[in-house]
């Protein structure tokens, strides 16, 4: 098995669950490709009482022979029982006979749980019954459940209202990879990148294991991208009709949501994206966001002001993968070098930039421990001005308890960022309308978060401090 990089603090969970001398429910889950398994079978060293999974797009049937040949496999000898209930008592007492010659903890692993649910199948209500009336009195059941189909977990099973309603003892849900575990995962593979390289493949990528497995270190970035995504036989070139298709049994909706996100990379709110998609705000629409967020795909991003009392929120993509294959791949050009023909190209260096404010967004943690603000209580949001006439925006304010606001600007560059006048200005203009429109008395500290920094100039001093891309990485 290969080394699993990362996921201390969830390892650490997992330590102190299995550590608790009662039974454990436990629930991981996550977006699809982002290591949910892999650290599971890592972490137990895939030593299981009973371990079984579902089939992505499985008939009743074939869920129901997936189970049971699971339980053959540990040790189970009658036949198939012909429902969930029956499947649910067999496991039953097949842990009941290893917990009697035994000891240890009997862990209990099912992947892609949600795949079992199949319409009427009474699923849900036989592990209703087996947590309910058998397992969860049981001091040495360690049961735990992992999934893609973030949304069918959070709605049957963290949120169930039904006998499931509070049984779950803890959730994990597991992240991407930050830009320092992709460096540490990419240097396990022997790859000799720079974090300018890296951080190119994690524009396009994300911090996604699976996917970050595929790349060939011995190659170059852009050589990787055309591979992966260009070239004849791109593995990756079918991913993202079937990475939604996985999670969503009517995908349409969610691809609509996030194509028309994809267009608007500021974000807009959830009112604007209705009407966009000419779709009724109701909560079935409330639902599909609900289920993108849950999977990791979009965010509400704040725009709530403690000062103005304002509430709100910004709709916005952040997943990379998403983003990157619906401005260049989708396309489907059939030039199998697309990516390294068009290197500094204008469309590229537009999406350069625009990729290194999504990279800054997903590491505002390390942004502030950079800044040295990491223990002091703060909040973030985005801001846009209601005067057309300005049409300032700042993508990214924090609100700080020291009554210190900081306006924080992402430039990306090749090499050390210089400040011109006019961007000085704008900066400065928009530091002015919104201090005038929120009423804040905080002070105004201006960030520049760049890839290698600023050069120094005329107009360099208008940054109070500077985060380049060691900081994000460390």
């Amino acid at each position: 098995m290969n080394q699993l990089i990362g996921r201390t603090e969830e390892q650490d969970k997992l330590t102190q669950y299995m550590q608790s001398g009662k039974a454990e429910f436990v629930a991981v889950y996550g977006r699809r490709r982002v290591g949910k398994t892999f650290l599971i079978d890592s972490f137990f060293k895939c030593n299981y009482a009973f371990s079984t999974s579902g089939i992505i797009g499985g008939k009743k049937e074939e869920e129901v022979e997936a189970f049971y040949t699971s339980l053959v496999m540990y040790g189970y000898k009658k036949s198939c029982p012909k429902t969930w209930m029956g499947l649910f008592s067999a496991l039953r007492e097949l842990l009941t006979e290893k917990l009697k010659r035994g000891k240890k903890r009997c862990v209990i692993f099912i992947d892609e749980l949600p795949c079992f649910d199949t319409t009427k199948s009474g699923f849900i209500h036989a592990l209703d019954y087996f947590w309910n009336s058998w397992a969860s009195k049981q001091n040495r059941i360690f049961f735990i459940i992992c999934g893609s189909a973030t949304s069918w977990i959070m709605r049957n099973i963290i949120n169930n209202h039904g006998g499931l309603h509070n049984r779950l003892t803890h959730e994990i849900r597991l992240h991407p990879f930050t830009l320092r575990e992709t460096e540490i995962y990419l240097k396990s593979k022997g790859a000799r990148w720079s974090r300018l390289n890296i951080l190119h493949i994690y524009m396009a990528l994300g911090g996604i294991p699976y996917y970050l497995s595929l790349l060939n270190v011995k190659l170059s970035p852009a050589i990787n991208i055309d591979q992966l995504f260009f070239s004849e036989d791109a593995e990756l070139k079918q991913e993202y009709n079937r990475l939604y298709a996985s999670l969503f049994k009517n995908p349409e909706h969610y691809i609509n949501v996030v194509e028309t996100l994809a267009k608007c990379q500021s974000g807009i709110s959830r009112k604007e994206l209705a009407e966009k998609l000419k779709l009724k705000d109701n909560g079935h629409f409330g639902n599909v966001l609900s289920d993108l967020e849950n999977c990791g795909f979009i965010r509400q991003y704040n725009t709530f002001s403690k000062v103005t009392k304002v509430n709100g929120g910004l709709y916005q993509i952040i997943d990379f993968f998403t983003i990157f294959y619906l401005t260049f791949a989708k396309q489907k050009s059939t030039n199998t070098h697309f990516w390294s023909d068009g290197l500094l190209s204008p469309k590229q260096n537009n999406w350069y930039g625009l990729a290194f404010e999504r990279v800054c967004m997903a590491h505002i943690q390390q942004i502030k421990k950079a800044l040295g603000i990491d223990r002091i209580h703060s909040e973030y949001y985005s801001w846009r001005s209601k005067d057309s006439e300005h049409g300032a925006q700042i993508d990214l304010v924090i609100d700080r308890a020291d009554n210190i606001c900081n306006i924080c600007e992402m430039k990306y560059s090749h090499g050390l960022y210089s400040l011109k006048k006019n961007e000085y200005f704008k900066i400065i203009n928009r530091g002015n309308v919104f201090q005038e429109e929120s009423a804040t008395k905080n002070g105004i500290q201006f960030v520049i978060i760049t890839t290698f920094g600023l050069t120094e100039n005329l107009y360099s001093n208008l940054a109070q401090h500077t985060v380049n891309l060691n900081d994000i990485f460390n």
